[in-house]
């Protein structure tokens, strides 16, 4: 998952006391057979581990799926192929990607106050997706620590020229615990985006970032920086929280030295595809509804949060209509992007290549936010097409996801559709832990719970399928 909006609470909590405070006429009345039918979806998908079954291919089987890996290449084939076997109709539609591939990435402290004669410290880190790489020797240099921005800016160019900074903004662990995880996110990923330019800028010759997630276990959380047009490109690296503890720590007793090794490379763009496929509708095929995930991870574990889960439950959305033998009214469009991870390319080539029909797209459901509990969804729609939605949460309180409410940003890949006016749609997840293994070594197939993955499959089934054979599109 990249980079999100920061917090929207107060709006969304001002947009939302809009919709509760709206008359009931405002929503639109579903059929008994409607709401019946949405209940089946709803039990079907619960019960099923179809969804379980694809994340558990998609990590064990396929892998680390970073953009221009044949890993990545490998994962459009088989979600392509799954969806045929389905019977959806498939199109492969193709996407320049960048191709970045890690390298070596090492770093010890050999200067600082107490050192014992002939040793060093190990730094654990890892290099933030797109970073160039030190000379292949590494590099050497004094390191500089600040909290935030504010601070590099107040002091002096010369202290930063020819330094390492680093940026020891805390991820907010009990914003998190209390169940705002994304928010506690936005608040220090920042730093991971834009540091390396802030500190080129001033001279620094690499920038380190503090982990940008909640877990203290010695584990970097990986994840895209942008370099700013008007700054050299150095080197970046995020360091496991207690490693930017310890540089900290250290810095306030004396001087602190860091050797620097990263060797990435940025290859030429390669062409990859959003695997398109379509359960075309019985009444209005030309009206189309999303329902996606993205099928890119990081490269340091196997992308079961972030994001096979998303992919899996829209996968799991047409394989029970197929099962129940449900067809939909509109068309039901499953995608899944690519190049979510570090350029939104997928999710751009497919605004740029259906101009034509968007304002048939009724609708744009995205699950990137792990696999947790969900409580509901969130949309960015207006305060009167949520309103018409009410039904829908009546039945999805039966399994404990009955919230719903509006969102400025619900998903990443619907980013570049919600301008162009399609109803977005992203899912509620209990993210209190999400970011103790977003972008590590740690997001692998044990972290996902197939119940929990399977309510979320209930939620993204039912608010499709209400969405597909609802009386009339939502109000835009």
């Amino acid at each position: 998952m990249t980079q999100r909006f920061p917090s929207m609470r107060p709006l969304v909590a001002a947009l939302a006391s809009l919709v509760w405070a709206m008359p009931a006429n405002a929503q639109v009345t579903f059929s008994n057979a409607l709401v019946r039918e949405m209940q089946q979806v709803q039990e079907a998908a619960l019960k099923s581990d179809y969804a379980y079954r694809q994340v558990a291919y998609l990590c064990n089987n396929i892998g680390p799926r970073l953009s221009g890996s044949p890993q990545a290449q490998t994962a459009v084939e088989y979600v392509a192929a799954e969806m045929k076997r389905l019977g959806l109709e498939i199109t492969l539609e193709k996407v320049q990607v960048p191709h970045w591939v890690r390298g070596i990435e090492t770093a010890a402290l050999t200067q600082f106050q107490g050192q014992a004669p002939g040793t060093t410290q190990k730094i654990v880190l890892t290099a933030l997706g797109g970073s160039v790489a030190t000379p292949e020797s590494g590099l050497s240099a004094p390191v500089v620590v600040v909290n935030d921005f504010a601070e590099l800016e107040s002091l002096d160019k010369e202290k930063i020229a020819g330094n390492i900074v680093l940026f020891n903004h805390s991820f907010d662990q009990q914003l998190a615990a209390t169940g705002f995880g994304l928010d506690a996110y936005g608040q220090a990923v920042g730093y991971r985006g834009s540091g390396a330019s802030a500190a080129a800028r001033l001279g620094a010759v690499a920038s380190l970032v503090r982990s940008v997630g909640g877990a203290t276990y010695r584990l970097p959380h990986t994840g895209a920086l942008r370099y700013a047009q008007d700054a050299p490109k150095i080197p970046a690296a995020a360091v496991a929280a207690e490693d930017a503890d310890l540089i900290a720590r250290l810095s306030t007793q004396g001087p602190v030295r860091l050797q620097l090794t990263l060797t990435p490379k940025t290859l030429p763009d390669t062409t990859s595809y959003n695997v398109i496929a379509d359960l075309k509708g019985s009444e209005h095929p030309e009206e189309i509804v999303i329902v996606s995930g993205h099928l890119d991870s990081w490269d340091l574990g196997t992308g079961a949060l972030d994001d096979a889960s998303g992919v899996a439950v829209a996968m799991e959305t047409a394989q029970v209509f197929q099962k129940l033998g449900l067809r939909p009214k509109r068309t039901l469009r499953v995608i899944a992007w690519i190049n979510e991870e570090n350029g939104l390319a997928g999710a751009r080539t497919y605004v740029e290549r259906h101009q034509a029909d968007l304002a048939k797209h009724v609708a744009a459901i995205e699950s990137d936010l792990g696999a947790g509990h969900p409580i509901g969804f969130e949309a960015r729609i207006s305060p009167a097409a949520l309103a018409q939605l009410a039904p829908v949460s009546r039945v999805l309180e039966r399994s404990g996801a009955g919230i719903r409410r509006l969102s400025e940003n619900p998903a990443p890949d619907l980013g570049p559709l919600i301008p162009l006016g399609v109803p977005a749609f992203g899912l509620l997840q209990d993210n209190r832990t999400y970011f103790d293994y977003h972008h590590t070594a740690a997001d692998t197939l044990d972290k996902v719970n197939p119940q929990e993955l399977a309510q979320n499959s209930a939620v993204m089934a039912v608010l499709a399928y209400a969405l597909t054979n609802s009386p009339q599109p939502l109000t835009r």
